[in-house]
């Protein structure tokens, strides 16, 4: 049997929205205690808390949430009387029960192809954020145990993928609206994969490191390829804040990137239904 905490994961491995209910407060009788929680996703539900009509309000109210995608917590109230039915029926316990609905959201994914001095500044930047990072290398020195360690106490759930000939091939593996920055040590591997990710169609944004000059290069390369000038143009470079460049340091361009990659996240917040 699946635990609310095992579901909770499930559901983030699966990138899917869910709700965790919780009865927060009891008075009086009730089938369950304070503290029993559940989880709702749009078409299942895992553990229990009681129940009966209590549950299925419960339930009703987390999908709604789910659907309009809402991003903060909320509660109701219910009285389990004979006297106070809901559309599910009666539940005559004789006890008040408060549920607290807290959602469960996807959270961003982002993937850094080249893990070297700016991309290892920025992991450490966004391993501390709640979001999925994808650390993609064609050297697997960059990669390893030791490599990494600095990211040992991360709150982002950190995948790093050594794919030494075609590190363009992790793409079609990211997940749908995958945010892909491009920093390698070669800027022929930077082309390669800005010219894959441009041909896939479940990535966000994708940005790239590097001067006009370099960026006039790939974008008449690109263009010779067959792709469209309006598809070439998703690229955004260069990457960062507007009018952070000024330093070269490796840590002030992650600093750069990372602040504006979060801004980005701070507004789809915002504007989310």
């Amino acid at each position: 049997m699946t635990t609310w905490f095992e579901a909770v994961a499930a559901l983030r491995a699966a990138r899917e929205p869910g709700m965790l209910v919780t009865v927060s407060d009891v008075r009086g009788h009730a089938p369950r205690e304070a503290g029993a929680k559940m989880v709702v996703s749009g078409a299942r539900t895992w553990a229990s808390i009681g129940g009966g009509n209590l549950e299925e309000e419960a339930v009703r109210r987390a999908r709604e949430l789910i659907s309009s995608g809402a991003t903060g917590p909320t509660s109701f109230t219910a009285n389990l009387s004979d006297k106070a039915p809901f559309q599910h029926g009666v539940q005559c316990c004789g006890g008040e029960v408060t549920v607290l609905l807290e959602p469960l959201a996807v959270v961003p994914s982002v993937a850094v192809f080249g893990v070297g001095h700016v991309g290892l500044e920025l992991a450490r930047i966004l391993a501390r954020h709640d979001l999925e990072l994808h650390l993609v290398d064609s050297r697997s020195e960059h990669l390893t145990a030791e490599a990494l360690a600095v990211l040992d106490d991360a709150v982002a759930a950190v995948h790093p993928h050594h794919v030494p000939v075609i590190p363009e091939l992790v793409l079609a593996e990211l997940p749908p609206g995958t945010r892909v920055l491009v920093l390698t040590h070669d800027h022929a591997e930077d082309l390669a994969i800005i010219d894959a990710a441009l041909r896939c169609d479940h990535l966000a944004s994708i940005g790239l490191i590097g001067s006009s000059a370099k960026w006039a290069r790939f974008r008449s390369q690109l263009l010779a390829s067959g792709l469209a000038a309006e598809v070439v143009d998703r690229v955004e470079t260069p990457i960062g804040l507007p009018g952070v460049t000024s330093s070269k340091e490796p840590a002030a361009i992650a600093v750069s990137v990372a602040a504006a990659l979060l801004s980005t996240f701070e507004r789809e917040s915002a504007h989310r239904p």
